[in-house]
């Protein structure tokens, strides 16, 4: 099994360490941690794209990348997460572990020093983020905001986020928006960047074959010069039990498709009161989080009403979400068979192929996670956000265990809230 140790590095700054000498590659990870909100989304989002572009050591992306290739093609890129309420700025790495290099190689110690650097020592001029790499990447992320749309799978669930939780800031994109987007500045930007590094408490991961204690201190030095404001800000993410009274939200948008998109947003409601995260996965997974979930088997397999048809559960806001690829035609006949199966569910319909199935989907994906870094980041960092002690093995264990009573107590508590239809331009279609 692999040793895992949690270590304070400095105040608001944590190291998770996953000692694992199964892997010929290192991971790495140093991730901020701010509340998702409309007047910040937009400039979380660009900044770890800028602080990529040049340090004041090494001040563009060439000298970066000699440094990376002289460390056997490491790799150091900028990311942008949310989970639930919480926005995620950081760096993550993958380099070759040196334990399979030759003796004296110290990769680990290089990547942590330069990502160290990346995040705390950016290219200036005047005491401003370069005004040349800040334009630039405010235009990449303009463009990444207006191609959200191409991907229509993925524009649809986006929209119904927006539209079911309007008004709260887990209805914003992790991006933001084009107009707060359009509106950053080098003066916005690097105030915001010198704030941020004050007040947010920072996740650092990492998973190789090094001793957690050697990690500790190499990323203890990398942070050395980190500011540390009197006060943090600790953001949480908002987890709804109570369910809004009042009618379903329908949106329907027109659009040159080819296929409709159908998505639905239900609020688990009670379920999430005292959640159990094991049994809840288990839930997703006998629904539509699996192939032999009933979506799959039965809208997709058997009766044939779409082309594809999955749930997935947020359990930092308590939501559960469907979509299907439809024809446009069937919208209400596919939404009324969805809900007869989530009513199948909360009435214990559920034979013992499907429990099985559905246990051992939820233990797959677990020891899958566990033998890729990246997952195993993402695993911890749910953690960090909800303030979980469940091991990732605690839950494969767990979901085991899962009874069909649990499922049909969260299948009974949850409730549709909004509903969105892409269809085609054409009514006749």
């Amino acid at each position: 099994m692999d040793k895992v140790a949690q270590i304070d590095i400095m105040r608001g700054v944590r190291l998770t360490a996953v000692r694992a000498g199964r892997f010929k590659t290192g991971f790495l990870s140093m991730t901020l941690l701010a509340p998702h909100t409309r007047k910040t989304a937009s400039l979380n989002a660009v900044l770890p794209y800028v602080l990529r572009r040049g340090t004041a050591r090494m001040p563009d992306s060439e000298s970066i990348a000699a440094a990376l290739d002289g460390m056997y093609g490491a790799r150091i890129e900028p990311s942008i997460r949310k989970k639930g309420e919480v926005t995620m700025p950081g760096f993550w790495a993958d380099f070759p572990d040196d334990a399979f290099l030759p003796e004296k190689t110290h990769i680990l110690s290089g990547v942590t020093a330069l990502m160290g650097e990346l995040l705390l020592s950016p290219a200036t001029k005047g005491g401003r983020l370069r005004g040349d790499f800040v334009e630039s990447e405010r235009q990449n992320l303009l463009d990444d905001i207006a191609a959200e749309i191409n991907d229509k799978r993925s524009y649809a669930s986006l929209k119904l986020v927006e539209s079911m939780f309007r008004g709260e800031s887990y209805g914003l994109s992790k991006l933001g928006t084009a107009s707060d987007a359009a509106r950053i500045t080098v003066a916005t930007l690097t105030r915001h960047y010198k704030e941020l590094l004050a007040t947010a408490p920072m996740e650092v991961f990492y998973c190789g074959a090094a001793e957690p204690e050697s990690v500790a201190a190499l990323v203890r030095q990398a942070l050395s010069p980190l500011p540390r404001a009197p006060e943090l800000v600790i953001p949480r993410t908002l987890n709804v039990t109570a369910v809004p009274s009042g009618p379903v939200k329908r949106v329907t948008e027109r659009m040159d498709v080819t296929q409709g998109r159908l998505v639905m947003g239900f609020r688990l409601g009670k379920a999430m009161e005292d959640p159990d995260i094991a049994a809840l996965n288990v839930f997703n997974a006998a629904f539509g989080g699996s192939v032999t979930g009933k979506l799959f088997a039965n809208v997709r397999e058997r009766l044939g009403l779409c082309y594809y048809a999955g749930s997935v559960i947020d359990r930092h806001k308590g939501a559960l979400f469907v979509s299907a690829g439809i024809d446009f035609d069937r919208a209400g006949e596919v939404e009324a068979e969805i809900l007869r199966q989530l009513d199948d569910l909360a009435a214990g319909r559920i034979d013992s192929r499907e429990l099985e199935g559905a246990r051992r989907a939820v233990i797959s994906s677990v020891y899958s996670a566990l033998d890729d870094p990246g997952g195993l980041e993402s695993l911890y960092l749910d953690r960090a956000v909800t303030d979980e002690s469940l091991r990732p093995e605690d839950l494969a264990a767990a979901a085991a265990g899962v009874s069909a009573e649990a499922i049909a107590g969260i299948a009974g508590s949850a409730v549709l809230s909004a509903v969105f239809f892409l269809t085609a331009e054409d009514e006749d279609a």
